[in-house]
């Protein structure tokens, strides 16, 4: 298939990454290098001191209380968005099904509530873990579900006085007096009461023997071995609880932790033996890596390496000196077989942007295995083929490894305990919920339109019908580079392209051919330049194969230098038994790119600009991003879309040059319309949740001041406004009848959140595994229209992805963006030629 059809699947930006987690098992951490080079490396002191360590799930795992932290992330924040005027935000329209959902109701006993309480000792404990301690004395007072972090107390038990006075005894015989202070109720409503529920689950989930391993519980035991590659999968579970609309329910989803068997020493030693290339190659890489140490089971991101150090360098703990070496024997009972190794050096990058930029863990390579995938993996067919045949599950056995687990915890005794401790009991059975079945959109081309079908894609109406606009003059000037060696290719790639094309309306004239004598990346640079004095429309390069070099180098020169739509077509598809239908693809994407319109969805709104914004990473500096935003010209009259990318930082979420984004897309829309947009919806992605209030008092609040002044200025009414969060990453899943869900599939009730404006849907249909769907949070509406017709809205908007004939998951202007700034963020580096914005040149 063409190379430009590949490109730009990469992570979101607001996916979670494993965390430096600090329990008190975590690796050295050390203050001075005794006889260290002159970088004067510099950490926390405190190896086994008193300071709390690890989040409150770590405790939870320790058995240990709640620890003072705050978790990262503010993941639990509420954030209330649910317009008051909003009687109800569920749907009529569609056919009613009943769905099996990932997710099980917690049920309480009617008088259930969390009782807070502030504890104080005197004389003053120094240590948590003492405090801990001596607390736990009085379990029988305090009853068995309580939890303590050395300073509040949470439990289901209300004392009769406002303060209660306990004596207590510590093991080194001192006596201590303990005064518990009535605080107060928790409210569902506080951040504090999620956060007391999900250290419930993780303590009753110890029972079933899981390890936790960053902020998920796997289950090392049952690990899955794939020796051919040096790999192993280990199962687990994605968990929480949360106040749902009506019920206190348990998500669950399965999840699996890629394990190399290799350590990063291992990677060390494939390195090139050349002193002078050595270190360079060794950060190359290593740097990024996340890895695990199975003394502790904690995972860490790899900031530098030091080559001044060894595991023979000293550290000051407990107010001596000692050596790694001699640390991890007496710690852990772990011999360190190289003594010359260096050491890696991992930071916590949210603490070193808010408290002590100098705290530092150090690790040992030969004790660091490596998780994950690279991108020469991911690429490998035969090892993701390898992979997905354990991970890539169908929904009946999802359902079945759901019901494995509810059945494990009702019946591991230990777990039970736990939650009957809190008045709680887990329902058997997976919540049901009532969602609808959207209606087949209708795909509108240049004669006509067509029911988009049951699975939602029209790939064989191509056949017989034309696309919705092309040009004129079709593509008559316009030329190819390939190796001379793939003369035959090239004649059979451009016999298909002719075909594919006139039937679908675009006339393809001959191109110039530039032929080539050899495919360095240089050669199809020199050739770019030939070819650019022609002032072509459009330049295909031939390639034999998925260089990345070479494919950055032709995307950078036509569109940073040149000005000058680009396709990638690798020598292997030219091969492909499918030829022609990759060609009527490909003919689809030169259309695009020459900024025309191969369909279009029947829009019921006039006036209407909707706009996607996205983020994605430069892999070349991991302090910079790139933003981009796509947005419709009012698809009602011209089909045409308007782009632009900016730099902006990779550590905030809130996109400081956004507002200038969309006043560029405002005075393009006025340029072709005359007049500015009456109607504007926002689908803003890349965002966590625990982003939200941010980014509405800061983002949204922002774009809504800024529009009023805007629209003041030309003396016109600010226009309608509905600003959408979309969420991809989701762990709900929804069933029908044991099987995936149809595409127009709708959720807005019972597991969807009673503070937000939200609902699920399904948009794409899935061949292999579990189809996801995606969650929709309405942060801010001021348009007037029934939650039926938004949730019609964004899944129309679902079929205009012009790089596939479906539906995608996300709405086309959200795809489009992930796709553009990824595809600077990766291979340009560089903001694209303004006389690109009308093209889809990033397809």
């Amino acid at each position: 298939m063409a190379d430009d059809q590949g490109r730009g699947r990469r992570r979101p930006l607001n996916e979670e990454e494993p965390s430096n987690s600090r329990g008190s098992g975590d690796g050295p951490r050390v203050k001075v290098f005794r006889g260290s080079s002159s970088d004067g490396l510099r950490a926390d002191p405190r190896l086994e001191s008193s300071r709390v360590r690890g989040s409150l799930e770590e405790a939870s795992r320790r058995g240990s209380g709640p620890q003072e932290r705050k978790p990262r992330g503010d993941q639990y924040d509420y954030l209330n968005t649910r317009p008051a005027e909003l009687v109800s935000k569920k749907g009529t329209d569609g056919v009613p099904v009943m769905l099996q959902t990932n997710f099980f109701r917690l049920k309480t006993k009617p008088e259930w509530r969390i009782v807070h309480y502030h504890v104080e000792f005197e004389p003053s404990i120094e240590n948590p873990r003492v405090r801990m301690g001596v607390l736990s004395n009085h379990a029988n007072l305090l009853g068995s579900g309580y939890l303590f972090d050395g300073l509040q107390l949470f439990t289901t038990r209300k004392f009769e006085q406002e303060i209660t006075v306990l004596s207590g005894k510590s093991k080194m015989d001192i006596d201590y007096k303990i005064s518990i202070k009535f605080v107060g109720f928790i409210s569902c409503a506080e951040p504090r009461f999620l956060q007391v529920l999900n250290l419930i689950l993780r303590r009753s989930m110890k029972g079933l023997k899981l390890e936790l391993v960053g902020r998920n519980l796997f289950d090392p035991r049952a690990k899955i071995e794939i020796r051919e590659f040096k790999m192993e999968l280990w199962p687990g579970y994605e968990t929480s609880i949360r106040q749902h609309e009506k019920d206190i329910l348990l998500g669950t989803e399965i999840t699996h932790k890629v394990m190399r068997t290799e350590t990063v020493y291992d990677i060390m030693r494939r390195c090139s033996q050349n002193p002078a290339r050595h270190q360079d190659e060794v950060r190359v890489n290593v740097l990024d890596l996340i890895v695990l140490t199975d003394y502790n089971n904690k995972t860490y991101r790899i900031n530098d390496v030091d080559f001044g150090q060894t595991p023979k360098s000293t550290f000051s703990c407990k107010g001596r000196d000692i050596s790694f070496v001699e640390y991890y024997l007496t710690k852990y009972n772990i011999r360190i077989r190289d003594h010359n190794q260096p050491l890696l050096i991992s930071k916590n990058r949210d603490k070193a942007l808010k408290t002590n930029a100098s705290e530092l863990v150090v690790l040992i390579p030969e004790l660091c295995r490596v998780t994950g995938l690279n991108d020469d993996m991911r690429s490998n067919f035969q090892l993701m083929r390898a992979m997905s045949s354990y991970t890539r599950m169908n929904p009946k056995q999802r359902i079945d490894r759901l019901r494995t687990f509810n059945h494990r915890l009702q019946n591991t005794p230990e777990s039970v305990k736990v939650l009957r401790d809190w008045n709680m009991d887990l329902d058997k059975n997976a919540t049901e919920v009532q969602g609808r079945i959207i209606g087949q959109q209708n795909i509108v081309f240049q004669h006509g339109k067509v029911p988009a079908g049951e699975n939602a894609d029209w790939q064989r109406h191509f056949r017989d019908q034309r696309m919705l606009t092309t040009p004129s003059d079709g593509l008559d000037r316009w030329a190819v580079i390939a190796p001379q060696r793939n003369s035959h290719e090239l004649r059979t790639l451009l016999d298909c392209l002719y075909r594919a094309a006139s039937g679908m309306g675009l006339r393809i004239r001959s191109p110039q051919e530039f032929i080539i004598y050899d495919d360095r990346t240089a050669t199809y640079v020199r050739a770019m330049d030939d070819c650019a004095r022609s002032d072509p429309k459009l330049i295909l390069c031939l390639v034999p194969n998925d260089n990345a070099e070479r494919y950055s180098s032709i995307k950078k020169r036509g569109y940073v230098d040149r000005a000058v739509p680009t396709q990638v077509v690798t020598i292997k598809t030219t091969k492909n038994r499918s030829l022609m239908s990759i060609a009527t693809k490909i003919g689809i994407q030169l259309n695009c790119k020459l900024g025309y319109t191969p369909w279009m969805i029947e829009l019921p709104l006039s006036g209407l600009m909707t706009i996607g914004f996205d983020i994605a990473k430069s892999t070349r500096d991991r302090k910079r991003a790139y933003g981009a935003l796509i947005a419709s010209m009012d698809l009602q009259q011209n089909s045409t879309y308007f782009s632009t990318v900016t730099e902006c930082s990779a550590f905030d979420v809130l996109a400081n040059t956004l507002w200038p984004m969309i006043a560029k897309a405002l005075r393009q829309y006025q340029r072709e319309h005359k007049k500015l947009p009456s109607r504007i919806v926002f689908y803003r992605d890349g965002v966590s949740s625990g982003s939200l209030k941010q980014l509405f008092e800061f983002e949204v609040k922002d774009i809504i001041e800024k529009l009023k002044a805007e629209y003041a200025r030309v003396d016109l009414s600010p226009p309608q406004l509905a600003y959408i969060v979309v969420t991809r990453s989701m762990n709900s899943r929804f069933f029908l009848n044991g099987q995936n869900p149809p595409p127009g599939t709708i959720v807005d009730d019972v597991i969807t959140l009673p503070e937000r404006y939200d609902f699920y849907l399904v948009s794409q249909q899935v061949r292999q595994g579990t189809v996801s769907p995606t969650s929709y949070n309405v942060l801010y509406s001021s348009m007037g229209i029934s939650p039926d017709k938004m949730q019609k809205l964004t899944y129309k908007m679902c079929h205009l992805y012009y790089n596939w004939s479906g539906t995608t998951r996300v709405p086309a202007v959200c795809q489009y963006a992930k796709k553009l700034a990824t595809l600077v963020g990766t291979n340009l580096h560089s903001i694209p030629q303004n006389a690109l914005e009308k093209k889809f040149y990033y397809l």
